[in-house]
């Protein structure tokens, strides 16, 4: 459950890209041990968001703490060792390699006894992963490649875990493993930030959201008040 601890404080944030400002001065916080849902529509600036919390993105204005720390210029190698960890969209495995050698690069910045252990974890966690461990990951479907995404990342054990469209371009049947997958490793206490057009899925495991337009948070609030909102449901959920 939420507690009072905040993990994640984002103030002001501005992007641009050349002219074009993407993001426009919003503000949001994750609690430790929530589950936060950012929805909206394609092009909203969801994902630069992301890549300005993560590192990747250089922000035009605002500050962003981290575990109570200005986080603002460092990069994403740094942010990881923090416990800053992202999924990001379209999954990026490294497709020449072995899932359990994508595996092994989600351990890459530690040096614990506990990392067999986890990997055990994961391929229990995913037991496809399991089966096919020797297997490139370039030749998975994307499913499978999104489970291995996700699973390289919890292998960097992450304070907050945030995941970018998770369910974008898979079947059904894939859509409801990842999120029961992410249903599970939130229940154990991992903190999660889920950006995700399936706004209905992604609201019924939230505990809050916050819905973004063209660059703005629009509304925020409590998932299951969001979820009810006739705004909410003739936008995005299609009624």
């Amino acid at each position: 459950m939420a507690t009072t601890n905040t993990m994640l404080k984002v103030n002001g944030l501005k992007v641009a890209y050349g002219g074009i400002q993407a993001v426009k001065g919003i503000s949001f916080e994750v609690q430790q041990g929530e589950l936060i849902s950012l929805i909206g529509a394609n092009g909203a600036g969801k994902t630069t968001t992301l890549k300005a919390v993560t590192g990747t993105q250089p922000m035009a204005a605002g500050e962003i703490e981290f575990l109570g720390k200005p986080i603002r210029g460092r990069g994403a190698w740094d942010l990881v060792k923090e416990g800053l960890v992202m999924v990001p969209e379209g999954r990026g495995t490294f497709t020449r390699m072995t899932i359990t050698e994508n595996l092994q690069m989600g351990a890459f910045i530690r040096n614990d006894r506990e990392i067999e252990a986890d990997m055990d974890k994961m391929f229990a966690l995913f037991p496809r992963l399991k089966e096919r461990r020797n297997q490139l990951a370039g030749t998975m479907s994307g499913g499978e490649q999104q489970m291995l995404a996700m699973g390289r990342a919890l292998m960097a054990r992450p304070k907050l875990l945030i995941l970018d469209e998770p369910s974008m371009g898979l079947s059904p049947i894939m859509v409801d493993k990842i999120f029961e997958v992410v249903n599970d490793v939130h229940s154990q206490g991992m903190t999660v930030l889920l950006v995700e057009q399936n706004a209905s899925r992604a609201l019924g495991l939230a505990n809050r959201g916050y819905v973004m337009d063209s660059g703005e948070i629009t509304m925020e609030g409590p998932a299951k008040q969001l979820l009810d909102d006739p705004k909410v449901r003739a936008a995005y959920l299609g009624e």
